[in-house]
This record gives C-alpha cells, structure tokens and sequence, in this order.
C-alpha cells in the first residue's frame, strides 16, 4: 500500500490495534501535488473526538503540508472537498470556505457539477451564524448558487468549469479546450470575456442576500469593493479569494502570482483606481479642513483592508497613474493638518507599507522613505524601517522594475538649477545624497539668500522636498542593488549604459560599483565605470553586479587597490565585501553549519538586528515555546536560511547562545532540507554574511565594559581578543590599504588580529574584530572611547562603524602624550611606572 492510500485509510477507517501510525513531514513532503490535494478533503473531515489519535495526527500532518505547499486537486477532490465542508458544520459550528475556492483555484479541470446545494448550505449556515469575517469567500461561494442563465462562465450548477465547457469537454467557440488545458490556473486569465453580459451580478437570490448583509455595516470604499466583486462572473469572484489576507491556517498559501492575476481582471483593477483616488480626495479634504481631523479616523477598518488590495492590484499593474497618486497620499495620511504628533490614518500607512513588501516598486519605497522623514509620530519611522528592509529585499527580486528610476528634472550632468531672483538654486548628487545651494554670479553662497527666503518661499520648500526625495531614491536604488547580489540579477547591455550608466541621478551611485558584462558567451569582462571606458558589447550581452565570491582572490587584491587608488567610496560594500565560501567540515557535514553556534549574544539586541535585516524570528522568552527559535531569510527566492538560537540565561542581560545554520529550498511549493554544497555560492555568502553581522555585532565579547560570571565571563575572556572573523579579516585588508596614505602611518603595523600603535607613552595592540585594546608590555586592558570621526579626515572605501573606531583609537593612541583625559591618562601611567 502506498503512503497516500495509507494516510486516507488512517482518515476514514480504523486503524490496526497494534499499529501506532505517525508520518513524517519528509515523507509528505514526497506525495504529489494532486495526492495531497485528493487528501485534504479527507482531513478536513476528521472529527475532533478523543480516542482517534492516528486519524488527528494524520489530519494535522496533512494539513501542515497543504498550508506550506500548492496542493492541486482533481474536479472529483474539488466535490469532496464541499462535501466534507457541508459534513463538518456538525461538529465545527463552522466551514472553512477558503479550502472550498482554493480547491476550484487549483482544480486540474473542469470545476464538477452540482456545487450548488452545498454551497447555499454553507453560505446559509453562516448567514444564520453571522459569521461575516471572510466577505471574500462568501461572495465567491454565495455566486456559486446562481441560475445557469448567469452565463456560459457562470453556469457552475451545471457543471460547467473555468472555461465555460460542459464536462465533456465540448464548446463551440473553443473555450472548453482552453479551460482544460489551463484548470484552476485559467480561473482569472481565462475569465468571462462578458462578464457585464452574464458575470453574475447581484440581481437576486443568495448572492444579493450576501451582498446586503455585507454591505450593512460596510463604509463607501468597502462597499464599493463589495458591489465591484458581485458583478465579476464566478471564477473572477473564486480567484479574488487569494486575495484574502486573513486565510486560515489549514489553507494553501496564496498563488504567487495572485495580484497579477486580480489586476488583469478589468473592472476589479477599474474599481482599484477608484477606491485609490477616492483615499486621496479624503485624505486631501482631511488637510484643507474639509473633513474634521480626528487622529486615525481618516478611513474605517474595512477600507483600510479594501485599499491594502486596491494598492497591491494597481502596483501589481504597474499603473502609471499610481506614483503620482501615492506621492499625494501617503503625506496626506502621514502627517496632521495640525501640529499634533498624530497622524491621519497610521493603519492606512501601514497597509500600504505592506503591500510594497508584497508587490515593491521603486516609486512607492522611495515615497515611503520620504514620508517616513515627515511623519511626527515617535514610534511610526522605526515601524516604517522595518518595512522598508524587507520591501527593498523584496524589490531586489523585481529585477524588472527594481532600478527604474525618474530624472527628476536634472540635466545629463547630474545637476538640477533653477533660477530664483538674480540667483541660482543649485542641487547636486553627492554619493548616496543630494545637496542643495545657491550661487551668486557662479559663486556659491553660504545660506540660503534673505531676498529668495522672503520671495520665493514656496519654490525653496519645494526644492528642500525635492533633496529629500532624491535621497529617498538613491537609498531605494542602494538597496536594491545590493539585494541583488545574491540573486546574480543580469540587465541588457544597452539599457544598462544608456539607462543606469548615464542616468542623471542613478549614474553617480552605478558608476562607483564594479559591473561585469558578457562580452562573449560564458566569458564575463569585469568594469569600474567611474574610472574606465566601457567594453564592447552587443546592446542584448548581460550584465550583472561583480561580486568577490566568485572571483579569484588576485583579481579581488586588484579591485581593492583600484578602489583605495582612485578614491572611489563605494554607495555599499563590494570590492571590500566579507566572502564566505564552503568549508570541509561543512561538507563534510552536509545540512548544517556550526560556523557561529557556541557564541554568547545580548539576545535583544540580535532580534532588533533580525527586524532590521528582512528576517522573520519568534521572540525567546520565559513562556512556553520561548527557549529556542530559527531565525530565517528567504534569498534569491528560492532559497531559505535559518539561524538556530535559545536562550541562555534570562535576565536583565538575556543572553542567547547561537547554534547551527541550516538551508532549505522551495521545491513544488514547499520547502525542503538542501545540502550546503548544493547553495549558490552568492547566496550561501550574502546568508552567511549576515549572520557573521548578528554575531559579532552583539557577542558579549565586543562589549568593552561587559561584567558577569560563570561560563559567560569565560565566554567573553575567550573571544575579545580571539580569532578575526570574515568581516574583520575584510577590515585587516582595508587597513593595510588606507594607514600607508595617513600621518600616523609611521607609528602603525599590521600584526595577525591586532593593529599596533606605538605611542609616545607606549605601545597598544587593537583587535581587528572587537576593536578592544590592550597595552604593552602587560596585556592590560585599556578603557577608551574616542571621538567616531575619522573618516571624515581619512578615506574610506566603505562605510562601517568599527573600521571608523579603530582608526579613531588609532589616531589618539598614537598622539597618547597628547590626550588630556584624565581616566585615559591613569590607564596608561599606571602600566608605564
């Protein structure tokens, strides 16, 4: 018997008296696609009872592997899946409808006929239950009930699936063969093409009752969304069920291309515009004064839920109405027509920062960047941030739209100017940011001129919020360049010069990066537009982002010294970025790595880096589930790293202890165990890399003036002055090119994990990895911390704040008969009598 016959005899019958059944996730995770979609139904109709312990067991696991996977069923899984809805009302006093829309979603043909009844059953009970919280999901099964004259797409009592053929497969204008071939993935391409001729509508029956009863309560744009779905035809209204945010636990995840799928539904993507321009025409009323303000009051809950989607519908399109609108909006929603810190609808900013992790487009991040530098709320940016980092990750993987970026008015030399009386107003891009000034007869000025201050206030606001917005997209642009990293994104030749290269305002930050282009097939020319001429190349030939982990390491010793000679400051780390390839022992160990476990972290600090870097992690705590997590980010799409922790000693400290890393990849939607060798090497870098970051950024071992006892200050004795990790060994490589071009270059050298200043008074050795320092001949530890700013005398081809506080140290320990401290100074005599 095999393991699909095995589990369904588990579910619907008793199981031997001498067999304890238990199936494993990895044994589920090799049924089909179509066993686990004929499965389900099955599952769903487990009843909760003691004494079935097998069956529930087999329920859960079944479900666990539908919720993480795209399960798809036959027209006959699709019937018994209603079935077991209607027959679990019994029992559950409920009825997941969205298992019922996925399966027609995913059916593999024509959707089976006599859905009718048990759809009006299920919507009834409901109905009578007042359970309204899926109104999605109610709608597509309530239209499930209509008359066969709805339509040759809404003939669903028929029998007649997504294409509008009867089950035998015959259709006069071809429509049968279409739906067939296509099954649940043709529920929205291959819609009605009449919908306003038989799409459904709410005319009458169960449908209309579904209607008003959502309705009733429903605020304007909510219920428009309502009205706009009752009149699609019925596929239309079951494929805008993925749509649902909400979705229960036991039911598959959404399509991936969900929103794409919605926004090609016309009338819906008609309404999305609708419903936005209607959030902008309040949210302006709100700011004139139209609309008394009333802090978060600005839109009700279910319009929030309604214009989430319409966002995602329109960004899914990529409609060229919505930047502009959006650049209009979100400050109308951010910030109060008062001076109070409140804001106009903070759940709206929210929703929308969402959807730009779900479906990012430059425009939008960088509109949110902007606002997050308007709003007065305290704790609004920092939530802001977290969203920013995982929709610029997410817009990495848009490679598409990912660097489209506007002119913004400036000219083919990256400056804008206008004139303003008798003087100029001057923008220029400067790195990563934009500066603005004034000129007098080609002199630039120091402030910004009273006589244009007083007459041309409006025009200096504007320019000052034009500063901002360039900042914003330069940021946008950095972020997502350096997500693409991992994803090896390649461009065409031609756009990339014509439209990166020579961009107005991207060009500066493009052309401090190093890009290698395909100059012949599997032969790739590496290129530092800022100091060379470009190869030759056909305007179709790839290009793609250098990144060291696949270089030889002369060639990487070559861009380093090119970047330091030049005087190139990279926008984020490339020639200088910290590698990570496969060691022995992770091979030798195959699916894990136990590169960072056994390291002590101030856990809090750790989780606030996980937010702020894209990944998902529980929080550790003294509560049930709390002694231990996996902390996980999804690369390049298909790949998902996860950093196993728990917690070490709770407390004031809560202290955490690192164990091993682990990779998955999505495989017929689920995710399953990868060998490390098996990584792309640029993702198994960038994931390693971050975790390098986590840990040496929070060990206890970098805190100076840490205190405590037991293991944990044998732990920090240990590791303050240990081994250099990647990230300082990359460090130790910088410095030895940037301490031969300063004035204290003579009283400096390079000795293993330690950079060496001989002082006036004495000699110190800072540690390359924590930045601790220790004093000669003794090993004395020697408390100091110096001004952070040396960077701004000395260049460096990368910012990081530890390089800048080694050199800090540097500069003061080698003028240490010069420092005036007077608890800097007692260190140092007391070791030097």
């Amino acid at each position: 018997m095999d393991l699909a016959a095995r589990l369904l005899r588990v579910m619907t019958g008793p199981a031997p008296e001498d067999e304890r059944f238990v199936v494993t996730g990895a044994e589920l995770a090799g049924l089909p696609d179509t066993a686990l979609g004929d499965l389900l139904p099955a599952a769903y109709a487990v009843p909760g009872t003691v004494g079935a312990w097998e069956a529930t067991s087999v329920r859960l696991a079944v479900e666990r592997a539908a919720a993480e996977r795209q399960p798809a069923f036959t027209p006959e899984a699709c019937r018994r899946m209603f079935d077991a809805l209607v027959t679990g009302l019994a029992h559950r006093k409920w009825a997941d409808l969205t298992l019922g829309t996925a399966a027609l979603v995913r059916c593999t043909g024509p959707w089976p006929g006599g859905l009718a009844e048990p759809a009006r059953t299920l919507v009834r009970y409901l109905l009578d239950a007042d359970e309204l919280g899926a109104p999605l999901t109610l709608l597509a099964v309530a239209g499930l009930t209509a008359p066969e004259h709805e339509g040759r797409n809404g003939t669903i009592a028929g029998g007649v699936g997504p294409g509008g053929a009867d089950p035998g497969g015959s259709d006069s204008d071809g429509a049968a063969s279409d739906g067939a071939a296509l099954g649940g993935a043709a529920l929205i391409g291959a819609a009605v093409d009449d919908a306003g001729a038989g799409g459904g509508g709410s005319g009458g029956g169960l449908l209309a009752e579904v209607v008003g009863r959502l309705s009733r309560d429903a605020a304007p744009i909510a219920r428009g969304e309502i009205d706009a779905i009752a009149g699609l035809g019925p596929a239309e209204r079951v494929g805008l069920t993925e749509l649902d945010r909400r979705r229960t636990h036991t039911a598959p995840p959404p399509l991936p291309d969900a929103w794409h799928r919605a926004a090609a539904i016309p009338a819906y993507a008609a309404w999305a515009e609708s419903a936005l321009r209607e959030a902008a025409d309040r949210a302006r009323a709100v700011q004139d004064g139209t609309i008394p303000y009333k802090a978060d009051k600005a839109f009700a809950a279910d319009e929030v839920i309604a214009l989430g989607r319409a966002a995602r519908v329109a960004l899914a399109a990529d409609a060229p109405w919505l930047p502009a609108l959006l650049d209009a909006l979100l400050p109308g929603i951010a910030v109060a027509p008062t001076a109070a810190k409140t804001l106009p609808s903070q759940a709206l900013l929210y929703e929308i920062g969402r959807a730009a992790q779900d479906v990012p487009t430059p425009e939008l991040v960088a509109a949110l960047r902007n606002v997050r530098g308007l709003v007065r709320h305290a704790a609004v940016p920092k939530q802001l941030d977290r969203m920013l980092k995982k929709a610029d990750a997410a817009l990495a993987e848009r490679t598409e739209v990912a660097l489209r970026l506007p002119d913004l008015g400036f000219g083919p030399d990256g400056v804008l100017r206008r004139e303003l009386g008798g003087h100029t107003a001057v923008i220029t891009i400067e790195g990563t940011a934009a500066r603005l000034a004034f000129t007098k007869d080609g002199r630039e000025l120091r402030s910004v001129p009273a006589a244009v201050r007083r007459d041309h206030k409006d025009a200096v606001k504007e320019l000052r919020d034009l500063v901002k917005r360039v900042g914003a997209q330069l940021a946008t642009l950095c972020r997502a360049l350096e997500g693409g990293l991992a994803v090896r994104a390649a461009h065409p030749f031609g756009w990339w010069r014509d439209r990166l290269v020579r961009h107005p305002v991207a060009g500066a930050t493009v052309r401090a990066l190093i890009w290698e282009v395909e100059t012949a097939p599997g032969a790739w020319t590496a290129v530092l537009p800022g100091t060379g001429a470009l190869p030759d190349a056909r305007d179709d030939a790839a290009v793609r982002l250098w990144h060291p982990v696949g270089a030889p390491a002369e060639e990487v010793r070559a861009w380093r010294d090119a970047i330091v000679g030049s005087g190139v400051r990279q926008p984020f780390k490339q020639a200088f970025r910290e590698t990570y390839r496969l060691t022995p022992a992770e091979r030798e160990a195959r699916t894990d790595s136990a590169r960072f476990a056994g390291h002590l972290v101030r856990y809090r600090r750790m989780f606030a880096l996980f937010r702020a870097r894209g990944w998902t992690s529980g929080l550790l705590g003294p509560w049930d589930g709390g002694a231990a997590d996996e902390a996980s980010r999804v690369l390049a799409g298909e790949w998902r790293i996860r950093f196993a922790h728990v917690l070490a000693e709770p407390g004031p400290e809560d202290l955490a202890g690192t164990d091993r890393i682990r990779f998955d990849r999505r495989a017929d939607g689920a995710w399953r165990a990868a060998d490390l060798a098996d990584v792309p090497p640029a993702v198994f870098s960038e994931a390693m890399r971050d975790v390098d970051l986590f840990v040496s950024v929070t060990s206890i071992a970098a805190d100076p003036d840490w205190t405590g006892d037991g293991p944990a200050l044998a732990y920090w004795e240990r590791a303050r002055f240990g081994e250099l990790d990647e990230s300082a060994l990359t460090r130790r490589d910088a410095l030895a090119r940037v301490l031969p071009r300063t004035k204290i270059a003579g009283r400096c050298e390079l000795d293993g994990r330690f950079l060496v200043v001989r002082g006036a008074l004495r000699t110190y050795r800072i540690h390359l990895g924590s930045a601790n320092v220790q004093m000669e001949p003794d090993g004395a530890y020697l408390c100091v911390v110096p001004d952070r700013r040396p960077s701004g005398r000395v260049f460096l081809p990368f910012e990081e704040e530890r390089l800048a506080l080694i050199l800090s140290k540097a500069f003061l320990l080698a003028a240490d008969d010069t420092i005036t401290d007077p608890s800097v100074l007692e260190q140092i005599e007391r070791g030097a009598r």
